[in-house]
């Protein structure tokens, strides 16, 4: 037990802090010396100490708009008092139609059917779901394998942890999906500290989605249901894509009648400076996963959209009147993450932030690139308005990361770190100045470690 008093919370009584075991945290020494936030506008988190936190990584990718939007706020507000829930099976309400309409204008012209779940890792499980049904639909059932990728993350459903790349998300949870294989990553050491696609010669690229057609010559390419792809791995530590790595994945999956699943958890709306990753990278999937700032983070929401051939089979193979997908959650399009959903798409067209997000991307960049000089650094990796800052581990991979992610907040910036790598994601509505904070900020934070190595070598 931790006994201790939260500080700076008024009022409040002594909390141990116990009783909330906290995801993706190391419980034991959080509860020592906690970070809490307490308020978060705009670019700003305060903590509990009443310091102020510039938002690095736009929380976890979720909130572009920035924080504290009071026109979110309030459609919620307005929504539950109007009409809190509505059972999601047999039954709907104006906003989920009005949400799916608004989403699916954004996604390349043959996505006309969005499918609401909760999360990205929930879209995940539901797009195999799809991918499974479809094939079931067209009378190739025999199609059991999917491809994932090395240091891939795909969510943490099981389904996710499955087609995981990422040892320490899958290694305590053994009893796994069967039949799947995994594609190399994309980082090449021969292409550190490069900006956007690496490889303009398309060699690599073409090299590393060739691992597909291996996996169809070992298989049968007929064997396989689909590839999941994340079009910058961004969990990882934002390994963005060789020119022509998506193209020729494609183009396999083209050969082989498989579908290509386009994770779009974090980079859909606008983290690329377009709609979707696919929009940015000129390739269009079969099915597109989403969540994170379909809502600006506000509240709990993700989906799913496929090509409308995708959803005319499945449909279509159905008895009359009957259900055609045995699939859903019970909150499912739920009207208050509807009205979180139609305020924030509403903020992103009158504010403009997509475009916003695609002027100011080479600003973003060229500050972020200001750190190669640092002794700290490895490499650095960024495209639209996404960078990964990866440090030297100091002997323990990861440890180095984990600590400097609690030190970056005590100095006054948030960053999510994944291992050693620092994932840098500002919302939309930074201004250079605030680009300047957060770079100032990291190196700060990196010239600290420095000094620390420094005097125990």
């Amino acid at each position: 037990m931790h006994d201790m008093a939260v500080e700076g919370l008024e009022g409040a009584r002594v909390n141990s802090l116990e009783e909330h075991w906290m995801p993706f945290t190391g419980n034991r020494d959080f509860k020592k010396k906690p970070r809490l936030v307490v308020k978060s506008e705009g670019m700003y988190l305060t903590d509990h100490k009443g310091g102020q936190v510039i938002d690095g990584s736009s929380a976890l990718f979720c909130t572009p708009a920035g924080h504290g939007r009071r026109e979110i706020a309030e459609a919620v507000y307005q929504q539950m008092q109007e009409n809190d829930y509505v059972a999601p099976f047999q039954l709907g309400h104006p906003a989920s139609f009005a949400l799916a309409q608004t989403v699916a204008r954004r996604l390349p012209e043959t996505f006309n059917h969005v499918f609401f779940v909760n999360s990205g890792s929930e879209s995940i499980d539901t797009a195999l779901k799809v991918a499974m049904a479809y094939h079931r639909a067209r009378g190739q059932s025999q199609r059991l394998r999917f491809v994932s990728r090395e240091r891939a993350y795909h969510g943490v459903n099981m389904g996710g942890v499955s087609l995981a790349g990422m040892v320490r998300n899958r290694e305590t949870f053994p009893v796994t999906l069967p039949n799947i294989v995994t594609m190399r990553h994309t980082w090449h050491e021969d292409h550190v500290f490069e900006r956007g696609q690496t490889d303009p010669s398309g060699k690599l690229g073409r090299e590393l989605a060739n691992d597909l057609q291996r996996h169809c010559e070992t298989y049968g390419g007929s064997t396989i249901a689909a590839v999941f792809v994340e079009p910058v791995a961004g969990s990882t530590g934002t390994l963005v894509p060789p020119v022509g790595y998506l193209e020729r994945v494609r183009e396999i999956c083209d050969q082989h009648g498989i579908l290509l699943v386009f994770d779009e958890v974090i980079t859909g709306f606008g983290r690329m400076g377009t709609p979707f990753g696919a929009q940015k990278f000129g390739v269009t999937p079969d099915i597109i996963t989403m969540a994170k700032a379909l809502t600006n983070g506000a509240i709990p929401m993700g989906a799913v959209s496929a090509t409308d051939e995708i959803y005319d089979t499945i449909t279509d193979s159905g008895a009359e009147n009957a259900i055609e997908f045995f699939h859903g959650y019970t909150y499912s399009a739920h009207p208050a993450a509807c009205a979180a959903g139609l305020a924030t798409q509403k903020i992103y067209d009158d504010e403009g932030l997509f475009d916003r997000a695609a002027q100011m991307s080479d600003y973003f960049l060229d500050q972020i690139w200001t750190l190669k000089d640092h002794e700290m650094v490895k490499d650095l990796r960024g495209i639209g308005m996404m960078a990964g800052v990866e440090v030297h581990h100091d002997g323990a991979p990861g440890r180095r990361g984990t600590q400097m992610q609690k030190d970056l907040f005590w100095n006054g910036c948030h960053v999510k770190f994944t291992g050693d790598v620092g994932i840098v994601a500002p919302a939309f509505v930074a201004e250079r100045n605030h680009i300047d904070e957060i770079v100032a900020k990291m190196r700060k934070t990196l010239d600290q470690h420095l000094e620390a190595s420094a005097s125990k070598s």
